[in-house]
């Protein structure tokens, strides 16, 4: 560990000599320190920028353009990077290129004003008004802010969250009724996931400045990543009531109608929206996931549809068909993606979702070998962006054995709320999970509900503020809960959750990586029922694979990363089988395909709840659903999907070793 940050005090101060000599304007000798660092230390992505820069000043364009794509192959998302291919493209003369450059650079990072007063000039140049306005727009917002805030916008932009942190809340210190000083500190809340934080910043910024619009359309943002809808319903009417013909506030009533379940009146909104923008893609996709979410799949088809015939690089559209698990791409459609796949121009995010939606094209046509290299490709470019550290995760699973024993849980009998209404469903993504909830919520005792951020918010919150290597207080602190702490945490989670009930007197919990927590949920809520949704590993793992998410489980972006968190998965559960025996019933996915009734009243039974029929007819209770799975659990039970990872059994090796013993344990 010491020669590791003796090496990067030596990368320091390499780079600061460096600096120092490039602001001296002695380039020669920049030159040649930062080529002597990139040899020793060829992942220093800013090390290769530098070099870059000092390359164009030089008048060494093809040297600088190398050095710019070793750091883009680093970091594909430096906003810099883009910029200086800008620089670099305007210094030769090549307009469009450098147009396109600046735009690239933006895009990752909307704070980088040499790009937008370039963007400015150069729309002039070529006579396009609308790109002139918006550059003009954003130097202006740029321009006005504080240095120190513009630093802090950049440190986010290239993920620096603690330099970003310190800055900001320095900066605070003397400033402490800034709003953009607290929208950012808010920002970066979201960002480590300390979204109550966020949530107190920005109200009181609204208190400071109640007609601030960004505060406010932050504030909405947050209340719905809280999933605390009707507040963000109310904000969202609020700030449309400003200035009632703007879309983008419309818009997001329109999203907060579809969140609280309205969605009837947001589909009207979008399509009024619609018919005066018939070309926004991004509005045509949340029409489609609306439509999608209530049954109305050949609308949500024609939606997306709409979506990438309005740009053609939208990859999120063709990816959103795929997801439907039911939609077959025409060849034109196929070739299409390819192309657009295939353009040196598209941004990142579009390429990965074409890739996913290419790998299940091939998959539905059995051309398993495409499939398989589309769906790597995808996960590759995917685990650049979420920086997952597989074996941190271990590490945070078994804390959960070391301090939740069965010890503790003798030690806590008769503390946490009483409440029987929440039931569990854990597991890994792609195992069944769905399917139990949609058995389940036919019950006319049982409401479905979504995957609920309260349980992971609550063990966020007991963690406390820490760096993220530091000791985990969690879940070690759950020793020093009081018993009238414990319950009132339980009565914390009944009383935020009832926005999503419908007055049963039981309601589902289906947040998967709830399984991380289960010695939490018995704290606060002792007679809460668990039910854990397992598949075989191969299955379960490579349907997740193959599964783009549209937030969270970063795990499933790498075979070896999946197979280990599956084996971590077992592990745990088998310790809360044995700390806290009969509070998880576990149902196997293939048993439920095999004998649906007698599962079904195994699951009832387990819930106290006597049977319906309902429940083995599933598929004709009608519901929102907004999983990838909502057309699947709308049709009956079929085995088609058991066994369709063996297509690509010749490329998942990895995956095998990864799983070890756990791949012969099953059912487990």
């Amino acid at each position: 560990m010491a020669d590791n940050k003796a090496t990067q005090e030596h990368i320091d101060a390499a780079m600061e000599q460096a600096k120092e000599a490039m602001k001296a304007n002695n380039f020669t000798v920049a030159i040649e320190l930062l080529q002597e660092l990139v040899a020793e230390a060829p992942a220093e992505h800013e090390a290769w920028y530098f070099l870059a820069v000092c390359q164009r000043y030089t008048q060494q364009a093809e040297a600088a353009s190398r050095s710019l794509q070793q750091c883009l192959d680093i970091d594909p998302s430096f906003g810099r990077a883009y910029q200086e291919y800008g620089h670099l493209h305007l210094a030769q003369g090549r307009v469009q290129e450098a147009i396109g450059s600046y735009l690239d650079a933006v895009r990752r990072n909307d704070s980088l004003v040499s790009a937008w007063r370039q963007l400015i000039d150069l729309a002039t140049k070529i006579g396009d008004l609308n790109l002139r306005k918006d550059a003009e727009e954003q130097y202006r917002r740029l321009s006005a802010l504080p240095g120190a805030l513009l630093g802090v916008r950049n440190f986010l932009a290239e993920g620096k969250l603690l330099k970003a942190e310190s800055l900001c809340r320095t900066f605070l210190k003397q400033n402490p009724k800034h709003v953009e000083g607290m929208r950012l500190l808010a920002d970066i809340g979201v960002k480590l996931s300390i979204l109550d934080d966020a949530e107190f910043l920005l109200e009181s910024a609204l208190v400071f400045e109640p007609e601030n619009p960004f505060a406010r359309f932050d504030y909405i943002n947050v209340l719905h990543q809280r999933q605390k809808y009707a507040q963000s319903l109310e904000q969202a009417q609020t700030l449309l009531a400003q200035e009632p013909s703007n879309d983008r506030y419309r818009t997001s009533v329109a999203n907060q109608l579809v969140a609280v379940g309205r969605f009837e009146e947001a589909l009207d909104v979008y399509d009024d929206i619609a018919m005066r923008v018939p070309n926004s893609a991004p509005l045509q996709l949340l029409r489609g996931h609306a439509l999608k979410t209530i049954g109305r799949i050949d609308e949500a088809i024609e939606a997306y549809r709409k979506a990438y015939k309005a740009s053609p690089e939208f990859g999120d559209a063709y990816w959103s068909l795929a997801n439907l698990k039911t939609y077959r791409f025409s060849d034109a459609e196929l070739q299409q993606m390819l192309t657009e796949e295939g353009a040196s121009t598209i941004n990142t995010d579009d390429r990965i979702h074409l890739c996913f939606a290419l790998g299940k094209a091939c998959e539905d046509s059995e051309r398993f070998e495409e499939a398989a290299y589309w769906y790597q490709r995808g996960n590759e470019l995917k685990r650049v962006d979420a920086a997952y550290d597989a074996d941190r995760m271990t590490q945070q699973l078994k804390l959960q054995q070391v301090h939740c024993d069965a010890e503790y849980f003798r030690k806590i009998v008769g503390s946490g709320c009483g409440d029987p209404a929440p039931i569990f469903i854990v597991g890994l993504p792609r195992a069944g999970s769905t399917l139990l909830e949609q058995i389940l919520a036919s019950h006319s005792q049982v409401d479905g509900t979504l995957e609920l951020q309260n349980i992971p918010a609550i063990a966020h919150k007991l963690d406390g503020r820490r760096m993220v290597y530091d000791e985990p207080q969690y879940p070690r602190v759950l020793r020093d809960l009081e018993p009238d702490q414990a319950r009132l945490l339980g009565e914390q989670y009944i009383a935020e959750t009832q926005i999503h009930r419908a007055g049963a007197p039981y309601f589902i919990d289906k947040m998967p990586n709830n399984f991380r927590h289960i010695g939490l949920i018995k704290t606060i809520l002792p007679n809460a029922k668990v039910i854990d949704a397992r598949r075989h590993p191969m299955a379960c793992c490579f349907s997740g694979y193959k599964q783009l998410f549209a937030e969270g489980q970063e795990f499933t972006y790498g075979l070896t990363e999946i197979g280990q968190y599956y084996r971590d998965y077992v592990e745990l559960m088998d310790h809360w089988d044995q700390a806290i025996p009969g509070f998880v019933l576990r149902v196997q996915y293939e048993d439920v395909v095999d004998d649906l009734e007698s599962q079904v009243r195994r699951i009832l039974d387990f819930c106290g709840l006597e049977f319906e029929p309902a429940c083995v007819e599933f598929y004709k209770t009608k519901r929102s659903v907004r999983t990838p799975s909502s057309e699947q659990v709308r049709q009956p039970i079929y085995r088609a999907g058991v066994d369709q990872w063996r297509h690509f059994e010749p490329y998942l090796e990895p995956l095998k070793t990864a799983l070890g013993p756990v791949l012969q344990r099953y059912p487990i």
